[in-house]
Parts: C-alpha cells; structure tokens; sequence
C-alpha cells in the first residue's frame, strides 16, 4: 500500500507537558493522549526520521489537558483561552520552521475528543482555513468540513487496557431486538429515553443500568444497538457495538461517520433521524431478516478497523485514521 511506504508524519517538538506532548490515555477521551504518544513513537510506522521527510506535521496540543489545567478554577467557559494556546504555539513553529508558511497549515493536523475541539479554530478561522482537524465531534452542521476534517471514532479505554472485539453470538442466538442504557446527556437522549425508557420488551431502553444487569452481556444478546447522541453527535456507544457483534442504530442528525472515504456504514448499521426516535420498533421490525443477517456478518467485518494497536498495525483504527489524512494530504495536490 502506497500510504504505508510514503506516509510519514513530523510532531513538532515545541512546548511542554502536560499542555503539549501528552493527553489523557483512559477514559472517553483517551484517544487524544494515545494518537499523541504514538506520534511521538519512533516505533510508529507513520513517525518521520526528520522533516525534511514528512508529507504532514502534526501539531500535538493535548485540548483535553488545557481544558484540565488552564481552566481550572472554572471560572469561564469561554474558548477563548483554549484558541489563544493553540494560536500561540502555531505562531511559534511557523516562526521557526518553514513547514506552515509553505502550505498556508494545509498538510497540518490535529488530534481531539474532546467536545470544545471543533471550536479551536472558530477564534481565528482564516489561519485554520486549510488546517485539518482531526474531531470526534464531527458534526456537520457546526463547521465539521468532510473535505477537510476527519471523524475520529469515540473509544472508551479502560485504565490501562487496549480493548479489542470479543467472539460475536451469532444471530440467532440474539434474542433482543434493540438495547440502549446510559444517562439523559443531551436533547437526543432525553427525547430517547421519554418514548421508550422502561416500556417495550423488544425495545430495551434503559437509563443506567442497576448492578444486576450487565451492559456488555445485554449489547451481546443485541440485535441492533442504538447509539444516540450525547452532548455532542459522537458517541463510544458506536465502537461498543461493533466490538459486541451488534449493528448500531445512529441516531444523530449531522454526525459524520469515521472512515467514510472507505465504508460504506449502509452496509452494516442503520441511521434513523432524531425526528423518527418513535418509529424505531416499526423500522427495525421491518428490515428483512436476510438483510440484518448481512449487516451483522459486516460488523463482524469491520472490527479490526477499530481497534486500538500500539504502535498502529495496518488496517487498525490508527492506521484507518491517518489514511483519511493521507487522503486529504493528496487533495491538496501537494508535492510528494
């Protein structure tokens, strides 16, 4: 694969932890902290030995941690001092490499999960204007650019693990037809929750589950999973349920799916609009079995397209990640 061989990546080295150069490695957000670590790994396929040999630089601004640390005491909310960090330290390596001003930032990139993300550039939008973001919150009808941007999957990572897919039961063993349990984060969910929480046998909506029911054990014996939106359009719930096997229901107006370029998410999850959360039993029920059948084999499919390796194996979600920066890189007919 030509990405493989040419594709290498420069992490400018300016300015310190915990703001630059380190992010959080568990939780929701651990995928900041665990693309920085890798990018900064000389044993990561995609690391330049220099410069001089990379087609993108990565600028390795950790906004999770200057949410934590610049914030702190929380006595704004503004992101206005989130845009000016990330504007200082651009500033900065454009003073002193060429690598900006060359290309105006468009074979520059970032990485966040965090929610505030997409609103570094908004500060300064004509020096982001060629910048590629790379977001979670990848939602359409806030700034998200397909063409530019890439949808990063949401991954919860427990304390010190790499989790990967468990065996699938297949589909006859699945004996629910939709499952959903988590906190009432956000208008979707709340919308969720007040047409099906606690009232279909098939269509298990719960807020969060008592300790006698397992959440793992429940999207397992799922047909579908449904993946509403939280605060913002992406959701780990998306990730769980590949990992279990189970084919997800977005329920998201605007959210960009991860890896779009590349999957075609027809082919193995559903989309219902947040103005159909009433119809959800009526539209599962009427997919024809054949069809779920080859939805869920699909799944299965493209497991390994999520999973978290260190360093990146090919086809992993890291290295599914950096071929949509590879893809925009080449958009810009930029010299290789």
């Amino acid at each position: 694969m030509e990405m493989e061989k040419r594709f290498k990546v420069w992490a400018y080295k300016e300015g310190d932890p915990p703001l630059f150069h380190k992010g959080p490695m568990n939780d929701i957000y651990s995928i900041e902290g665990h693309f920085i670590d890798e990018l900064e790994s000389s044993r990561s396929p995609f690391s330049a030995r220099g410069p001089d040999e990379a087609l993108a630089f990565f600028v390795p601004v950790s906004v999770v941690n200057i949410v934590e640390f610049v914030y702190r005491p929380y006595t704004t909310y503004a992101r206005d001092r989130l845009q000016n960090v990330v504007e200082d330290y651009i500033g900065l390596v454009a003073r002193r490499h060429p690598h900006w001003n060359r290309t105006g930032g468009a074979d520059h990139f970032m990485i966040s999960c965090h929610d505030w993300a997409p609103e570094v550039s908004n500060g300064h939008p004509q020096l982001f204007k060629n910048f590629i973001r790379v977001l979670c919150n990848a939602n359409s009808s806030e700034g998200f650019r397909p063409s530019r941007d890439v949808s990063l999957p949401e991954i919860y990572l427990p304390r010190g693990k790499l989790l990967s897919p468990r065996p699938a039961l297949p589909p006859d063993d699945r004996s629910v037809l939709a499952f959903f349990a988590g906190g009432v984060h956000g208008h979707v969910r709340k919308k969720l929750l007040r047409h099906w929480k606690d009232k279909d046998d098939e269509v298990r909506v719960h807020g969060y589950l008592p300790k006698s029911l397992n959440y793992t054990e429940l999207m397992g014996r799922s047909k579908f999973c449904l993946c509403p939106s939280g605060y913002e359009v992406a959701s780990p719930r998306v990730v769980e349920s590949i990992y279990a096997g189970c084919v997800p229901v977005i329920i998201s107006d605007g959210y960009v799916l991860p890896f779009s370029d590349v999957l075609d998410w027809t082919k193995f999850s559903v989309h219902i609009p947040v103005t159909r959360i009433p119809d959800i039993k009526r539209i599962l029920k009427s997919i024809p079995e054949e069809e779920y059948r080859e939805k869920q084999r699909r799944v299965v499919e493209v497991q390994r397209h999520f999973v978290v390796n260190r360093p990146a194996e090919p086809y992993d979600m890291m290295h599914m990640v950096m071929h949509s920066v590879w893809l925009r890189r080449l958009n810009l007919k930029l010299p290789l």
